[in-house]
């Protein structure tokens, strides 16, 4: 969360030009917040017994990201002010990214374990 913050704050999309520009602002953020909030939801999974499962996750994610999407079609300025419909399509990217890290790359690392006790 702390790379997407930076990314965020420094907005390398300044540096981009023309059609890159638009793309980067409209949907780069669109697809980088699930897929932060995915792997968040994820380092709470030990306390939390019901995020354990990847499925209720990523439906969390999808179901925020969307219905911050439908209050800003309804003139909230939730997480943003534009509504637009293939915001859903970029929430699902992000998603389906976090999902296939968490599940592919993630899962294979070694547990972390607490330090021994002496």
């Amino acid at each position: 969360m702390l790379a997407i913050a930076v990314i965020h704050v420094f907005s390398p999309g300044a540096l981009l030009r023309g059609r890159l520009r638009v793309l980067y602002y409209s949907y780069f953020m669109d697809i980088v917040l699930p897929f932060g909030l995915y792997l968040l939801l994820g380092l709470s999974a030990a306390q939390v017994r019901f995020l354990r499962g990847w499925r209720v996750k990523a439906l969390l994610v999808i179901g925020v990201t969307s219905c911050a999407e439908v209050l800003q079609g309804l003139g909230v300025p939730l997480f943003g002010r534009t509504f637009d419909p293939r915001d859903f399509a970029m929430f699902a990217g992000g998603v389906l990214l976090a999902v296939v890290a968490d599940r592919f790359l993630l899962e294979r690392l070694p547990p972390l374990s607490p330090p021994a006790e002496e």
